[in-house]
This record gives C-alpha cells, structure tokens and sequence, in this order.
C-alpha cells in the first residue's frame, strides 16, 4: 500500500479530486484564463502542453513521487486549477505541496485557503506526516508572501537549484511546518475562512 493513496477530498464548495486524463480540456480551460503559462516563475502548463503535464504528473504518481490533484468548483464541476503532493517520504513522513496554480477567477478567492486546509488536514490528521513543505521560486514573492501567512517556516535557500521554463536557472526557498505547529494553524485557516468578507482582497 502506497503512503499516499488515492483521496477525494472537499469543503466550503471546493473538491480535489485525483487529477487523470479526462481533465485535459478542463485543465487547458483554466490555465488560459490569466494565460498564466506566461509567468515565468510557476509551473502552469502551456495549452499545447497540457496533456503531457498531465501525463508526467501521473508517471510522478506511479513512481510514488508526487500525488497530483485536480481542483474543481463542487457546483458546476468546472476545473479551477491543480495542486500536489510530491517529494513524498515515507520513511520520515513527510510531503510537500506544490505544484499549486488557479485560474485567474479563482484567485484571491477563499479556493486556495480552502485547498490548504484540506491538504494540510490530510497530511497531519490522516497520513500522521511530522513536516509538511513547500518550495518557491526566488522571485516568485507572491507564493513566498503566501507561505509565511499559512504559518509555514522559511527553511533556507537552496541556490542554482533548478531550470525555470524559460532556461534560466532559479535559486529556490525552501518552507516548512512541523505536526505540533499544526493545531494553531489549523485554526487559523478556519478563521480566515469564517470571517466575514470585506472589501479587502482575500489571502491567496
């Protein structure tokens, strides 16, 4: 039995469900809203691209490496973006999350909150992880600023770490969050969620 297996999770209007190959369009759809392929610093699929990204996350599945998920609005089924497990180890108990992006209409809503809650919940309550973590782009600030307001701790950076898209190789800042600082973050998730919307944009 893999460490992590395969799991539908959902809340508040939000499903992860295990990304395949019948999201290929679904995927191209959401990508496109924002052309977000053009940010350089995130991992977004261009539309031509699409299936392969699909297709290499699922060999990453097979080989008990990443656990790649489909996010999708419970109304309507409509595909809202992707999100991971990966860099899973077993032996100390650990994952990473990543992987991460919305269509534009997503974004600054309460779906990336609400992913976080359940990827997180899952990790600590039902895989028993002892360190969940993520890894950012160097210039990708917006993901950096993100992390720390989840309550994650900055790790390090890891330089000359890896290619980006465009050829030029990032330096990347590593974060994570161990099981016991779990409780206190969990209850801030479910404020942010909870409150009572304003004006002002929501944290992504």
């Amino acid at each position: 039995m893999a460490f992590v297996e395969p799991v539908t999770l959902r809340a508040r209007g939000v499903v992860l469900a295990p990304l395949d190959t019948s999201h290929v369009e679904g995927l191209r759809c959401a990508a496109a809203d924002g052309s977000l392929w053009q940010i350089r610093v995130t991992s977004v699929p261009r539309p031509e691209d699409t299936q392969k990204y699909i297709e290499d996350a699922l060999n990453a599945r097979a080989a008990g490496n990443r656990f790649p998920f489909v996010v999708l609005d419970e109304s309507t089924s409509e595909v809202l973006g992707s999100t991971s497990y990966h860099d899973i180890v077993e032996s100390v108990r650990r994952v990473e999350i990543g992987w991460t992006w919305y269509a534009r209409r997503a974004q600054r809503s309460h779906v990336n909150t609400t992913c976080k809650l359940l990827l997180l919940t899952h990790a600590f309550e039902t895989l028993q992880c002892h360190v969940v973590g993520w890894r950012t782009d160097n210039f990708n600030f917006a993901s950096q600023a993100a992390i720390e307001r989840l309550g994650a701790k900055k790790d390090g950076v890891i330089r000359g770490h890896a290619l980006r898209r465009d050829g030029t190789i990032r330096d990347t800042v590593m974060y994570s969050l161990r099981s016991g600082e779990w409780p206190d973050v969990k209850a801030h998730l479910l404020y942010l969620l909870d409150k009572p919307r304003d004006s002002r944009p929501a944290p992504d």
